[in-house]
């Protein structure tokens, strides 16, 4: 886990979840109008789907089950790719082919996590999956991301094999469902502050000026 510095806020996001993505950007356009508070993101899990099998699920089927229709699906992810368009995210929905279990996409975030780089792993994670329509419930697929990255490929794909941090994950998932997180993104700054949805980046700088002073006066 990486050691907190500054403010710490704990995102809790599933690399499937669109918003998640916007809010990712979003959040990182809130640090550059607060360059001068130290913050530190830790990544959490959260399970959207954690009744999908390990192979995913057919896309379209999914989304047409969960909305109702073809024209729902396509009126509510085509205002999704208008707000990805605002802070400079190019989603392909077209090319995704399947909902993926992504148990161990959040495993490969925590590997990456003691080396620095849980942040470039969500990146990489929603490029690879809402970009290029890759499955990141694919181990291969992980391994490239994780190759990408730096890692060592055979050292990540037996990690991937293994039940290692599984565990954890669900842990994590279902504390923050104890939290009263039942959708992502949820940010929550230094365990007093916490705001749900994709915020507007303004509304997430206010925020971090609220948890600097919190902190101040601690």
């Amino acid at each position: 886990m990486e050691t907190a510095i500054g403010i710490r806020i704990d995102i809790v996001f599933d690399p499937v979840c669109p918003w998640c993505y916007i809010g990712k950007r979003r959040l990182e356009q809130a640090f550059d109008l607060r360059p001068n508070i130290k913050v530190t993101p830790l990544w959490r899990p959260f399970l959207l789907n954690p009744e999908i099998p390990a192979s995913g699920i057919d896309r379209t089927a999914y989304l047409v089950k969960k909305f109702g229709s073809e024209a729902r699906v396509s009126r509510v992810f085509g205002a999704i790719a208008e707000a990805g368009q605002s802070v400079e995210i190019g989603f392909a929905f077209d090319k995704i082919r399947r909902t993926p279990n992504t148990v161990n996409a959040h495993r490969l975030v925590r590997f990456a996590a003691p080396f620095g780089k849980a942040g470039d792993a969500v990146e990489a994670l929603f490029h690879d999956y809402f970009v290029n329509g890759h499955d990141i419930g694919e181990i291969d697929v992980l391994v490239a991301l994780g190759g990408g990255l730096g890692f060592d490929a055979a050292a990540l794909h037996g990690y991937l094999k293994s039940n290692e941090n599984m565990d954890l994950v669900y842990e994590e998932n279902a504390r923050a469902h104890r939290l009263g997180i039942n959708g992502v993104p949820a940010f929550v700054f230094n365990d007093t502050l916490a705001i749900s949805g994709a915020q507007e980046p303004r509304v997430l700088a206010r925020i971090l000026d609220a948890a600097k002073e919190t902190e101040d006066a601690a």
